[in-house]
């Protein structure tokens, strides 16, 4: 029980809103900073954990009370406010949005997700908020969540540690006689119940369903135990969880929205229960197919075939077949929708299929995306040119207060009056060339400190300041190419004394990915050798904290993926938040964001064009190897003499890379701009009744929804 004069504490740890706000988060931390850190952040639990006379002793400090006054003020404020969306798109206003995902990474105290799509997801939220958009969104509450990394020897291990929800600042959904509100979900032949809580992202409410209670047998408890663990049954059966469970927790909470986005192909079941709700209208299955085309948004984000889940029909039966007779509807009703030949009884049903066949849009995260997609799925659209199949982009981008250090912001705020509103204006960011160069350099030395004092603190380790540090942070996926800049170890060594330079590193293997967990080996056992281990460092238990701590802090990120299997790859997009430079393959988000002045482009010497035909998509040995020379010819040729280049300790040619890459990149590549184009052109289309293609070709050779016998 905190003490009354600061009890608006806990409104403020019960709202992630204090995330991106900086003197919230100063606030917490200044409670208790070693109980703040040992929390992972958490502000809820920091507030449950702290001492009682240190509690009362702040209550007495008038000081502390009246920070807390103002930032309580502050988030009374914006809650108040109404945010773009209300002059920008009336319509969506006025329908609202729902929004449902596997995973969302809004903060390293909430593990409910695992990587980069969970962190977009996180990310769409906390704009959707600052825009005003009246967004709705609905995940699930996982007990033990994605794996925590161990390094032991060389190796990767896991630990899934258990949550305990009392310590989150989730809050559980009570019904007017104070008891917790239930879904039922059909699962097979028995009844799922979910409890449902909620987490406050700003003006957002997040939804999670939770089956781990007393109602439910042990298995249905284990389903919202792990993120993305367990066989091919338990993946279904969460994906009904999060798709049907979904829409009917909108639908118990009294939820309206116009239109609704599964992002990701585990969402997918959703289209079946808004199906089910017309039927039992009224409407014929096809005429609710076709319907819910006009109410359903898709995003892809993978552009590796393997990456799509697929079941097949027995193990779909099995779970969604009493669910499909209760409609008393044919047998291959439902498997057809996620098939690319329907009525093809040896095609399993892919979730990427089933959204695409019922989501009015569907869009890939970056341009060249886009065109991967296109041609991936092109067999569903057969009589159409690759150009034509109804699926576009809209470039993923990252929160732009979230992901920017505290210090960039403040330069900003003075600099560049209205940043924080109308980040996608491209007419402010001219302003940059005005910063001085020592002020922005001073800035970018404050936060270098910062990361190096961060990781000193995760790891033992001090990093030296004054050195140029090179960043890799992300999935250990065997494509990412994690070890590529080992490949030389003798001409990486030169090239780290010539420098001179450091590299950190950071990443989790899926506990299944045997390939990743090599690369991860490779990379620990060339940072512990006697040649290397000054200047390479690898953190272990990759997680947002330390993925925001080194994409503000680093001086250059390294990105190198086999492209064109980088959908966006938005860490790069953290990174020019806050000054540093891009050392990237020409994929995902960079193959538009780079101009030749703005960062380094690693392979542009054999990449003609932005076409996924044109990629290095041919001899695997032959493209690693020319990218890997130009990785280094990059760094021994460009960037360090770059670096080096000083006049009175200040390297003007590299800060004008900086401006340059600021200038480009944060205008388009943030969520605040990425929400705005999902808004206009593809929210309001559906709500304002723009036509979506309903003629999706079937094979002619067998009747579509009935099983041969």
């Amino acid at each position: 029980m905190l003490p009354e004069r600061i009890s608006g504490l806990e409104r403020l740890a019960r709202n992630l809103w204090w995330t991106w706000d900086a003197d919230a988060t100063a606030l917490f931390e200044s409670i208790d900073p070693g109980r703040w850190h040992a929390t992972h952040h958490n502000a809820y639990a920091l507030l449950c954990e702290a001492d009682a006379a240190r509690l009362e002793a702040l209550a007495a400090d008038e000081a502390f009370a009246v920070r807390v006054d103002d930032v309580v003020a502050r988030l009374d404020a914006y809650l108040a406010a109404d945010g773009w969306c209300k002059t920008g798109s009336p319509a969506v206003a006025e329908a609202g949005v729902a929004y449902l995902c596997m995973e969302y990474g809004l903060h390293e105290s909430v593990r409910i997700y695992s990587g980069g799509l969970g962190v977009l997801a996180g990310d769409h939220l906390k704009s959707a908020s600052d825009l005003g958009i009246p967004l709705v969104a609905v995940g699930m509450l996982y007990r033990r969540g994605y794996f925590r990394q161990v390094i032991d020897d060389g190796q990767q291990l896991v630990a899934y540690p258990e949550a305990d929800f009392k310590r989150l600042p989730v809050v559980p959904i009570m019904d007017d006689t104070n008891k917790q509100v239930f879904i039922e979900v059909p699962i097979g032949t028995r009844t799922v119940k979910a409890r449902i809580w909620r987490l406050d992202v700003g003006r957002v409410p997040l939804l999670l369903l939770d089956t781990d209670h007393e109602l439910n047998s042990g298995s249905d408890r284990a389903l919202t135990h792990y993120l993305y663990g367990g066989d091919q049954e338990t993946r279904i059966q969460q994906e009904t969880l999060v798709g049907i469970g979904g829409i009917r927790a909108l639908r118990k909470l009294g939820y309206k929205f116009g239109v609704a986005h599964m992002n990701e192909g585990h969402c997918a079941f959703a289209a079946l229960e808004l199906i089910k709700e017309l039927v039992d209208e009224g409407a014929t299955f096809e005429e609710a197919s076709v319907a819910v085309r006009h109410k359903l948004v898709f995003t892809t984000h993978t552009p590796v075939p393997a990456g799509h889940d697929r079941f097949p029909y027995d193990l779909l039966d099995k779970t969604l077949g009493p669910y499909r007779k209760a409609q008393e509807l044919p047998q291959g009703a439902h498997v057809d929708l996620g098939r690319v030949h329907p009525g093809d009884w040896n095609e399993p049903l892919c979730m990427t299929v089933l959204a695409l066949r019922t989501a009015g849009k569907a869009n890939g995260v970056s341009e060249l995306h886009g065109m991967v997609s296109r041609e991936m799925w092109h067999g569903m659209w057969p009589k159409l040119k690759v150009d034509d199949v109804p699926i576009g982009h809209v470039t993923n981008g990252v929160h732009p207060i979230f992901w920017m250090a505290p210090e960039m912001r403040t330069l900003l705020d003075a600099r560049i009056p209205g940043w924080r509103d109308r980040t996608w204006d491209q007419s402010l960011w001219a302003a940059l060339d005005d910063v001085p160069d020592e002020a922005l350099w001073n800035v970018r030395q404050r936060i270098k400190r910062n990361m190096i004092a961060t990781l000193a603190r995760r790891t033992g380790r001090r990093l030296d300041p004054n050195l140029l540090t090179i960043g890799f942070a992300r999935r250990f996926a065997p494509y990412k190419r994690g070890d590529m800049l080992f490949t030389d170890p003798d001409r990486l060594a030169q090239l780290l004394e010539a420098g001179p330079f450091q590299v950190v590193y950071s990443g989790k293997a899926h506990p299944a990915d045997a390939e990743g967990k090599k690369v991860i080996r490779n990379v620990l056992r060339w940072a512990a050798s006697s040649r290397f281990r000054d200047r390479i460092a690898f953190v272990e238990e990759y997680d947002i904290e330390i993925g925001r701590t080194l994409t503000t802090g680093s001086d250059v990120w390294l990105n190198n993926p086999r492209r064109p299997q980088e959908a966006s790859g938005t860490s790069g997009e953290k990174v020019l938040l806050n000054g540093g430079l891009n050392l990237s393959i020409l994929d995902g988000w960079w193959a538009e964001g780079w101009d030749g002045t703005n960062g380094w482009a690693i392979g542009a010497e054999h990449v003609h064009g932005k076409r996924p035909e044109d990629g290095n998509l041919g001899d695997i040995p032959t493209t690693d190897a020319a990218d890997t020379e130009s990785l280094y010819r990059l760094i021994e040729h460009e960037i360090i003499p770059m670096w080096r280049d000083r006049t009175d300790g200040v390297p003007h040619a590299w800060i004008r890379r900086m401006k340059r890459s600021m200038a480009t990149g944060i205008p388009r590549f943030n969520t605040h701009r990425m929400l705005k184009d999902y808004v206009e052109q593809l929210y309001a289309p559906l709500i304002e009744g723009a036509p979506v293609a309903d003629d999706f070709p079937q094979d002619e050779t067998v009747e579509a929804g009935v099983r041969p016998v």
